[in-house]
């Protein structure tokens, strides 16, 4: 592939199919470009043959040579595995660049653990001009960031220092118009209670372009990384997950604890550790048998992980007694009971 150029809107053909074919076409549909194969069907590789069959590229075995004339790229199945390209009949795809413009973009981090952001994220970082982060993200991934990148520390603590949430929208928008390439680094992912969705709507109306690259959120990832799959054929068919920063029965809560008492679902609880006490009260006083099987998963993805496991009526107690605090992810249902990694 020409990793240099840009072939959004271009027409690109494929001459012959080899080991590479399949990401090529991938990065090429990526970037934007039409895409044709010179080929026979027999020859397609499954993956290759599908995104035929989707319409997604054009296949046309009885191209002829003076026919290439029409496409920006040609590029030639070479031998031995490796893809040759050749000079475009136009020169749109190697024009002058257009005029630098910043970005935001929304990176989810993933639970703590360095290894468990996507690539997408880890490439981001590495080319961002800034970096703006909050404290849960896998701080060890920060060294991935150019040296003259700037990076800004907006951590909150939950209950002590915290960069309020409208400071941080500012930020990211004046590093933005200054022309500059900023990425929002976030724990979990940016749009599972992140605001990740305010940021961007901040964005948004400042004429900011979005580029969001998911993460591995903390409501999965946390129980996994515990040995608990939150859902199983034999157990449960779904699960819940809530926020729990506000207790039941106050007023800034919208949540129907009663409805998701009787869900039969695993119950996920996020930033749920200071209300632990509360929140199970109210599934047992909503219905929910004392005996369900619960676990709370502090510090997921870190050497300092640990997991306590109880019955919902006593898990608060046992968390407690064991010193767990925040960040950690608490899971109420059967599964709460396994540990498939054991």
């Amino acid at each position: 592939m020409l990793r240099d150029l840009s072939f959004r809107g271009e027409r690109v053909l494929l001459s012959g199919v080899d080991r590479h074919t399949a990401a090529t076409i991938d990065a090429l549909l990526r970037d934007g470009a039409q895409v044709t194969i010179r080929s026979d069907d027999a020859a397609l590789p499954t993956s290759v043959l599908d995104l035929v069959e989707r319409g997604l590229v054009s296949l046309d075995e009885n191209l002829a040579v003076e026919d290439e004339a029409g496409f920006t790229v040609v590029i030639r199945a070479g031998r031995g595995g490796h893809t040759t390209s050749i000079a475009a009949t136009t020169t749109s795809a190697t024009s002058t660049p257009a005029p630098v413009r910043g970005t935001v973009t929304l990176v989810g981090g993933g639970p703590g653990d360095p290894g468990l952001i996507t690539v997408a994220g880890l490439e981001a970082l590495r080319t961002a001009d800034v970096i703006v982060h909050d404290r849960l993200v896998p701080l060890a991934a920060l060294s991935q960031a150019r040296p003259d990148a700037i990076v800004v520390d907006v951590g909150k603590i939950p209950r002590g220092t915290f960069t309020p949430q409208e400071r941080i929208n500012t930020l990211i928008v004046e590093h933005a118009r200054a022309g500059r390439c900023v990425v929002r680094f976030k724990g979990g992912d940016n749009f599972v209670f992140g605001r990740g969705g305010e940021e961007a709507e901040a964005c948004g109306a400042a004429g900011i372009p979005v580029v969001v690259v998911p993460g591995v959120t903390s409501s999965v990832a946390g129980p996994a990384l515990a040995g608990i799959p939150l859902t199983h054929r034999t157990l449960v068919q779904g699960f819940t997950v809530v926020s729990a920063h506000v207790p039941p029965h106050d007023p800034r809560s919208t949540l129907d604890w009663s409805a998701i008492a009787r869900a039969n679902t695993t119950i996920v609880v996020l930033m749920g550790v200071a209300t632990l006490p509360a929140v199970t009260a109210e599934l047992v006083t909503q219905g929910l048998d004392p005996s369900t099987p619960a676990a709370v998963v502090a510090d997921a993805g870190l050497p300092s992980m640990r997991t306590v496991r109880a019955t919902v009526a006593d898990i608060a107690g046992v968390s407690a007694a064991a010193g767990l605090g925040a960040p950690a992810v608490v899971v109420i249902g059967a599964v709460a009971a396994l540990d498939v990694t054991s």
